[in-house]
C-alpha cells in the first residue's frame, strides 16, 4: 500500500477494507492478506475469535469444554466460507434495509387483521388471547385503504425476498460457528437469531404459498401466519436491541467506494465471526452484491406491483395469482371463488331468488325486480383480496342504508350478511354501522353497466369501500340488521 494516495481517477484502486475502530489507519491496516489465517492478527477481537487466549464469560469452563470437544469437520466448515465481501458492513447495510421495511410489513399485516373485524368476531384467527392488539372499527374511507395496506403487505413481502436471502447469506458462517456461544448473553443472542431466521423464512414461505393458493401445508394458514408473525416480531426486537450499536458502528466501514473486484479485500476480523478466516479472491465487490440484490428486488417489484393497480402495469404482473386476463367483457376481472366452486346452483339464483331483510322482528322479502325498482346508486370502488390483488370497477345497486331504512333498522345497527354458499369461511360477513351507512356501500346488482355474472355474485353481492374482498359477500340471500354498534 503506497504511503501517498493515488491521483484522482474514475475508481479508487485501494482495497475495500473495513472500519477498524476509532483511530485506525485506513487502507490495509487490520486486514489479513488473502490466504492467511485470521488467527495471525492482533487485537482483542481477533484474539477472542480465533487466538489462543480466547475469552469466555461465566461459566467459562463450560465454553472451554465445548471448544475442546469440537465436532468433526468444524474447522473445515469454518474455513469453507471464503468470500472476502462478507463482513459487518455488508451485513449491516442489508440489516438496515430490513430494519426500515420489515416494520411496514408487520404493521400492514396487523392492520389487515383489524380490517377483518375482530370486534365483530370475524377476524382470523379468533381467540388470540393476550396477543389481541387494540382493535377499532375499520373505516370505509378512504375507499382505497385496504387496497393500500394489503397491497403493501404482500408486494413488499415479495420484493424483500432477495434482501432476506442476501442477509442470510451474509451471516451464514455464524450458524456453523463453534463453540456456538461463549456467554449466557450470547446464548440468548443466538436463540433470538434462530427465531429470527426461522420466523422470517416461515412467514415468507407460507405467505408466498398463500398468494399462489398453494396450500401444501397441513395447518390453517391464518393461525400459523399470525402466531409466526408474533414470534418473528419478538425475535426482531430482541435482535435489534442487541445488535443496533454494532450495526451503527459497522456502517462506517468500507461504504460505497468504487473498488475493482480484483482489489476487493476483507474487512478486519470481527468478534461476530462474519469475516472469513481464510478469505479467497473476490468474484464480486460489495457494491456488486448490493446491486445484484437490489436488481432482483426491482424485478420482483415489476412482476408484482401491477396486481394491486389498474392500468398498464397489470400487464407486467406475471405473478398475479388469478391471471392478468381473467376474461373478456365488463365482468372480465379476477374472482377468488367461482359459482361452481361455491356450489351455487342455477335454480337458486333464478326467478325464485329472494332477498330477505330482517330487523327488530320485522321481515321484508324482495326479488331482483323490486331491488332494481328502488333508487340505484353507482360508484367506482376497488375490491381487494388478501392475496394482494385488487381491481377497481364501476358498481351499481341499492345503498345498504336504504335497505336498512326499508326494514326499520336502528341507526347504529350492525348488518350480518348471509350467502347462498353453504360452506367456506366467508359464506357470511358482518358490517359495522359506519360501513352500512356509507353512501357508497351497496348491494350491487350490476357492474360496469351490465348484470353481475354468476362468478361475480349474481343476483346480488355486497360492495363496501375499503372492505376486504372476502367480506364483500356474493350470492346474497339475507341481510339481518341487529344490535347496536357503539363504534
Amino acid at each position: 500500500m503506497p504511503a501517498t494516495p493515488p491521483p484522482p481517477g474514475p475508481a479508487d484502486p485501494r482495497p475495500e477494507t473495513g472500519y477498524a475502530g476509532p483511530g485506525a489507519a485506513a487502507g490495509d491496516a487490520g486486514r489479513p492478506a488473502a490466504g492467511t489465517d485470521a488467527a495471525e492478527q492482533t487485537g482483542p477481537d481477533a484474539a477472542e475469535q480465533t487466538g489462543p487466549d480466547r475469552r469466555y464469560a461465566a461459566p467459562a469452563r463450560w465454553w472451554r469444554a465445548l471448544d475442546r470437544h469440537r465436532p468433526p469437520g468444524a474447522d473445515a466448515v469454518a474455513d469453507a466460507w471464503r468470500s472476502p465481501v462478507r463482513g459487518p458492513w455488508l451485513t449491516s447495510v442489508l440489516g438496515a434495509v430490513l430494519l426500515v421495511t420489515l416494520p411496514v410489513v408487520l404493521v400492514t399485516g396487523l392492520l389487515d387483521w383489524i380490517a377483518y373485524g375482530p370486534r365483530l368476531d370475524q377476524a382470523f384467527p379468533r381467540g388470540v388471547g393476550w396477543l389481541r392488539p387494540p382493535a377499532f372499527d375499520w373505516p370505509a374511507r378512504p375507499a382505497w385503504l385496504f387496497r393500500l395496506t394489503q397491497g403493501l403487505h404482500v408486494t413488499l413481502g415479495i420484493v424483500l425476498v432477495p434482501v432476506v436471502l442476501a442477509k442470510l447469506w451474509s451471516v451464514l458462517p455464524k450458524l456453523f460457528a463453534w463453540p456456538p456461544a461463549r456467554s449466557v448473553a450470547q446464548v440468548l443472542e443466538r436463540l433470538s437469531l434462530l427465531l429470527l431466521v426461522g420466523g422470517i423464512l416461515f412467514e415468507t414461505v407460507t405467505g408466498l404459498l398463500n398468494v399462489q393458493y398453494a396450500y401444501l401445508f397441513g395447518f390453517d394458514f391464518y393461525t400459523a401466519h399470525w402466531y409466526g408473525a408474533w414470534v418473528f416480531t419478538a425475535a426482531l426486537v430482541t435482535h435489534v436491541v442487541i445488535k443496533l450499536p454494532r450495526m451503527v458502528a459497522a456502517l462506517r466501514g468500507p461504504g460505497f467506494r468504487r473498488t475493482p473486484v480484483a482489489r476487493t479485500g476483507p474487512e478486519p476480523a470481527d468478534s461476530d465471526g462474519l469475516v472469513a478466516r481464510r478469505p479467497g479472491p473476490a468474484t464480486m465487490s460489495r457494491r456488486g452484491v448490493l446491486a445484484l440484490t437490489g436488481g432482483a428486488a426491482a424485478l420482483l417489484a415489476a412482476l408484482t406491483v401491477g396486481q394491486s393497480l389498474d392500468g398498464p402495469l397489470r400487464r407486467t404482473a406475471l405473478l398475479l395469482p388469478r391471471g392478468r386476463q381473467p376474461g373478456d367483457g365488463p365482468n372480465g376481472f379476477p374472482v377468488n371463488r367461482t359459482a361452481a366452486a361455491a356450489g351455487i346452483r342455477p335454480e337458486e339464483t333464478g326467478q325464485g331468488w329472494r332477498l330477505t331483510l330482517r330487523a327488530g322482528g320485522r321481515t321484508v322479502d324482495l326479488d331482483r325486480s323490486a331491488l332494481l325498482a328502488m333508487a340505484q346508486h353507482t360508484a367506482r370502488l376497488p375490491i381487494s383480496c388478501v392475496e394482494g390483488w385488487s381491481t377497481s370497477q364501476v358498481w351499481t345497486g341499492v345503498r345498504l342504508r336504504d335497505l336498512a331504512t326499508l326494514v326499520g333498522a336502528a341507526e347504529r345497527a350492525v348488518a350480518r350478511v348471509g350467502s347462498l354458499e353453504r360452506t367456506g369461511l366467508f359464506r357470511q360477513a358482518a358490517l359495522t354501522a359506519g360501513q352500512v351507512r356509507d353512501p357508497d356501500s351497496l348491494l350491487a346488482l350490476r357492474v360496469n353497466g351490465v348484470d353481475l355474472s354468476p362468478d361475480h355474485g349474481f343476483p346480488a353481492r355486497v360492495i363496501v369501500p375499503a372492505l376486504p374482498g372476502v367480506h364483500c359477500t356474493k350470492w346474497v340471500r339475507e341481510i339481518t340488521f341487529a344490535g347496536v354498534d357503539g363504534g
